[in-house]
């Protein structure tokens, strides 16, 4: 049996919406799902309960110790066989179990992960947020598209985990940020395989406005040093390019106010073909306009928490 694990805090009307999207699973076998609120002033107790009559599910309160020690507390509160780990702040299609019945089936694995996806009903920067952290432009497809990864490191958003991996690595770190990857990391020191589940996606509605988008990013940028210090090895080029990135946008922008434009001609074409790409994938010249927006929120967020964290202070 598979169990939802849905840490929450703070956000009873995400609930609500990410609740309403799995009473529409397709699936034929009974599921479960495990919410644990993880100390929220303003808690959803009414709204889960709103549900009781059409889903399986477990809720329990506890003292805010993050998101990471939530999911770990649902999982082993949890009675199915494999747990799939969501954000609150996603919605889940139809078909989801059934697409990941299907790829376990094919191909078992202890680990998987599933990519995002923007709803239709998203405002155009969430749309605009999901292009520039999933489009291979930007992050070159690590968060979901199989060209563009390796040995796939599942993100928390979207994640299953075997209860035998669970109780053999003990689940998420105490890392608030990274923990995930960290998560990764050590299933694989345990011998478990992680797959990238292509077609188990979720809408992921990410952040809501730029500044916290800004702080998202930043975080995620200095949590990698920390990672790549604990598990020497794992570090690589790529990690520098948004650092690289927005440090030569800043010099480009210096030298085309003293006359030099050839640098930041560079940057012109980079920025063409991302609103190119944005514009054929969404179909909207104003989410077109904000990824490059948000392209540039991204990389200067993870490109200064990174050099921060790098070289002045770990998270």
């Amino acid at each position: 049996m598979f169990s939802f694990i849905i840490p929450l805090y703070n956000r009873p009307e995400e609930i609500d919406e990410l609740l309403f999207s799995l009473t529409k699973q397709n699936y034929p076998k009974p599921f479960e799902i495990v919410i644990v609120e993880d100390g929220s002033d303003n808690n959803a107790k009414e709204i889960v309960e709103s549900y009781r009559d059409r889903l399986n599910i477990q809720y329990f309160l506890t003292h805010n110790r993050g998101a990471g020690m939530a999911r770990n507390y649902g999982m082993s509160q949890a009675k199915g066989d494999y747990f799939i780990v969501l954000d609150s702040d996603v919605l889940v299609p139809a078909n989801y179990l059934k697409k990941v019945k299907k790829a376990l089936q094919a191909n078992y694995t202890d680990a998987f992960g599933g990519p995002d996806a923007a709803h239709p009903s998203f405002t155009s920067l969430q749309k605009a947020i999901n292009f520039s952290m999933t489009s291979m432009m930007t992050t070159g497809g690590i968060r979901g598209k199989k060209k563009g990864v390796g040995k796939f490191q599942p993100r928390s958003f979207n994640l299953g985990i075997s209860k035998k991996a669970f109780e053999s690595t003990g689940g998420f770190s105490s890392m608030k940020i990274g923990e995930d990857i960290d998560l990764s990391f050590r299933l694989w020191e345990h011998g478990f395989e992680t797959q990238l589940i292509e077609k188990a996606f979720v809408y992921h509605k990410r952040r809501t406005s730029i500044e916290a988008f800004y702080k998202q990013t930043f975080k995620f940028g200095s949590a990698r040093p920390v990672l790549n210090k604990k598990y020497p090895g794992s570090a690589k080029l790529t990690y520098w390019f948004p650092s690289v990135f927005i440090t030569g946008f800043i010099v480009s922008s210096i030298l085309f106010m003293l006359g030099s434009w050839e640098l930041i001609t560079l940057y012109y074409l980079y920025f063409m073909l991302l609103f190119m790409s944005s514009l054929i994938v969404n179909k909207n010249i104003t989410v077109a306009f904000l990824s490059i927006i948000t392209t540039l929120v991204q990389m200067t967020g993870y490109g200064f928490g990174f050099l921060k964290s790098m070289f002045f202070k770990n998270c």
